[in-house]
């Protein structure tokens, strides 16, 4: 993937492929649209943030029970701090593509954790409601790290190409 891919924002409605209870996450709940084009901005703001990435409603049928779920989790980790303890993040069905390939998510629906627009983990699916808290707890326990699957090219002294690790 090029990264014109990911540099290049749509501009197709966020709403567009959307459940109406994904939709409701931003009408009513507080989360924001975030696609290609507002990512960097995203990334840039400090403390926990979760990237929705839902899909296509009809064929991952549990994105609507995670779309009402995902509030009811806010609520239950809530910890005082103004706007709750993490901020959430819909992706776009049009740029869900471009940021899972990012961030390797690779299973809708997802919640992708990052902290201070860095990599923390994903919780993927839909869980049973103790389970589900458990998770959202470990992953704001969790130290940031590196994305899984992006790696570095190892290129070797003197090679005049990426000769790999030997």
């Amino acid at each position: 993937m090029s990264t014109d891919t990911l540099d290049t924002p749509t501009t197709a409605d966020p709403t567009d492929g959307a459940a109406p209870l994904v939709q409701r996450l931003v009408t009513q709940h507080g989360a924001r649209w975030i696609g290609r084009a507002q990512l960097e901005a995203f990334l840039a703001e400090p403390g926990d943030r979760v990237l929705f990435f839902h899909g296509d409603p009809v064929r991952f049928p549990e994105v609507v029970d995670v779309a009402v779920v995902l509030p009811e989790l806010q609520r239950a980790v809530a910890d005082g701090t103004p706007g709750g303890r993490f901020q959430v993040g819909v992706v776009p069905r049009a740029d869900e593509d471009a940021l899972a390939a990012r961030f390797d998510v690779q299973r809708w629906p997802s919640l992708l954790f990052l902290r201070d627009g860095r990599y923390v983990t994903v919780v993927a699916g839909m869980l049973d409601w103790l389970d589900y808290v458990a998770r959202v707890n470990e992953a704001l326990a969790l130290p940031a790290t590196r994305t899984p699957g992006i790696g570095v090219r190892v290129v070797r002294a003197g090679a005049g190409d990426a000769a790999g690790c030997r």
